[in-house]
């Protein structure tokens, strides 16, 4: 059954080039809203370097509406991959790319964490680790990427082990150039919980005044770490 969803992802990630995809199980790591779906299909699409490298001092309206765009096309793209896998027979749970500004400024507002990280999806599908300032490193694009996860109940089997620490090393220049200093500089491992290394809250609050004074709209988006990082 792997090989049938390994074709149907090659259909549809056109150009291959772009796309990185894996597999992972999740036993144990989900909300028990998923509890029924064990297994992952992680995807991520590489975001357009050029919009990237123009947003070091921080975010512009064409990054915004490149971020808004590449969720969009995630979105739709893994609504068409599970439908051809639900018509082998294969039952999915589809987990949007992201959730929107109100639901963080409601619902999620008190931990800024949804019911499932994709960033944590992909680790376990060994296509990347997480970076000190809280963002999933792949180790095709960097950074520079958007994820998205389906869910399935099927057993699969990981590509690559699942990776369980960061691989950073000492490189802190993400640290560095973030506005408000949200990042202290700790190496993330799967036994380190986000807040001990990253303050979600000041990156968000950050995010706020940059839609204001930089987009003039209600938008949370910064971007600069995405772009000082210097890998792949």
């Amino acid at each position: 059954m792997q090989g049938k969803i390994d074709t149907v992802l090659r259909h549809h990630l056109v150009p291959a080039t772009e796309f990185i995809y894996g597999y992972a199980d999740l036993t144990g790591l989900l909300d028990k809203e998923f509890a029924e779906f064990r297994y992952a299909i992680c995807i991520g699409k590489q975001l357009d370097p050029r919009i990237v490298e123009s947003i070091a001092e921080g975010p512009t309206i064409e990054y915004y509406a490149h971020y808004r765009s590449m969720n969009s096309e995630l979105a739709a793209l893994s609504q068409a991959v599970a439908e051809d896998l639900i018509n082998l027979g294969i039952e999915t749970r589809l987990v949007e790319p992201s959730v929107t500004t109100g639901q963080l400024d409601t619902i999620y507002e008190k931990t800024l964490r949804t019911p499932l990280s994709h960033k944590m999806a992909a680790t376990r599908a060994g296509l990347g680790w997480i970076g000190k300032t809280d963002l999933f490193i792949s180790k095709k694009f960097g950074p520079r990427l958007r994820l998205v996860t389906i869910l399935t109940n099927i057993p699969l089997k990981a590509t690559s082990g699942p990776i369980d620490k960061s691989r950073c090393g000492t490189c802190n220049l993400c640290v560095v150039v973030c506005p408000v200093g949200a990042a202290n500089g700790k190496l993330w491992d799967i036994t380190v919980d986000r807040d001990e290394f990253f303050d979600a809250f000041k990156c968000r609050l950050q995010c706020a005044e940059f839609g204001r004074t930089r987009l003039s709209m209600d938008a949370r988006v910064c971007g600069i770490c995405v772009a000082a990082c210097p890998l792949p």
